[in-house]
């Protein structure tokens, strides 16, 4: 799938997207705080092909191939900040039929889409997603930053993300290890999201709990289910790609023969 850079709002971002299945939604896709669009390989293409939808993946400003972000200070609504753009990005392309999957950072910014703009969005799957801030996400960062600065974790980032690679890592690490964003948390959000969710966890997540699973289905107003998986960490659809797969499959298939 060929991508290119496209102006969204004054922002640019690289953006691919594929739409060869008349009247099907868009599953959108959402990285991690490290991830790029390259990064997801061929999840995406294999979940749309598999579902017959359409394809919409693209990096955030700061990440990929998208232009650097402008600073590497973070308000603590960044993550809602984002979903703003994504909407940007739809309303750029004319796309209102949509199904997001996002992971981590990804799977958050697809909550808050979900909850923010409920008339576009037919169903959400969050991948270890975060509504607050927990220990073990603290702990994870802190080990992220040391694996950064100890290994060759830097070399690996830059081939997908090029120069932007520290102020990248720097944006992420500080907001999170900061004293101010201890209190952040979108529960009050949760109620406003209407569509089916899924919500993807590895049992063994080293940045999250399965308290952020259950606070998260037990306050939606739609539909929600979960599936957790044994011994998987913080990136089952890398970790365990078929059986995610497979799941995400019959979800998004329920889904569009319900509605």
């Amino acid at each position: 799938m060929q991508g290119k850079i496209s102006d969204v709002n004054g922002k640019k971002l690289y953006i691919e997207y594929q739409n060869s299945f008349e009247n099907k939604p868009t599953i959108v896709f959402l990285h991690d705080s490290l991830g790029s669009a390259q990064l997801w390989r061929d999840f995406p293409s294999k979940l749309s092909e598999a579902t017959q939808c359409n394809l919409l993946v693209y990096d955030r400003l700061g990440y990929g191939k998208s232009f650097p972000m402008p600073t590497h200070e973070r308000e603590n609504n960044y993550m809602e900040t984002e979903a703003d753009i994504l909407n940007d990005i739809l309303n750029t392309f004319n796309i209102n039929d949509v199904i997001l999957f996002g992971h981590s950072d990804g799977a958050t910014i697809a909550l808050i889409t979900a909850s923010k703009y409920p008339e576009k969005i037919r169903a959400t799957i969050c991948e270890a997603g975060h509504i607050f801030v927990e220990d073990v996400t603290v702990k994870g960062v802190k080990d992220a930053l040391e694996a950064y600065q100890t290994t060759n974790l830097p070399e690996r980032l830059q081939k997908y993300h090029r120069d932007k690679v520290p102020m990248m890592v720097k944006a992420w690490t500080k907001i999170w290890l900061s004293e101010r964003f201890r209190s952040w948390n979108i529960e009050y959000l949760l109620k406003d999201i209407q569509c089916p969710l899924l919500f993807i966890q590895g049992e063994a997540d080293e940045y999250g709990t399965l308290n952020q699973v259950e606070k998260t289905i037990s306050q939606v107003s739609g539909s929600a289910e979960k599936f957790i998986i044994p011994n998987i960490g913080h990136t089952p659809h890398k970790e365990c790609p078929e059986l995610v797969l497979n799941r995400a499959v019959e979800f998004i298939n329920n889904v569009m023969n319900h509605q």
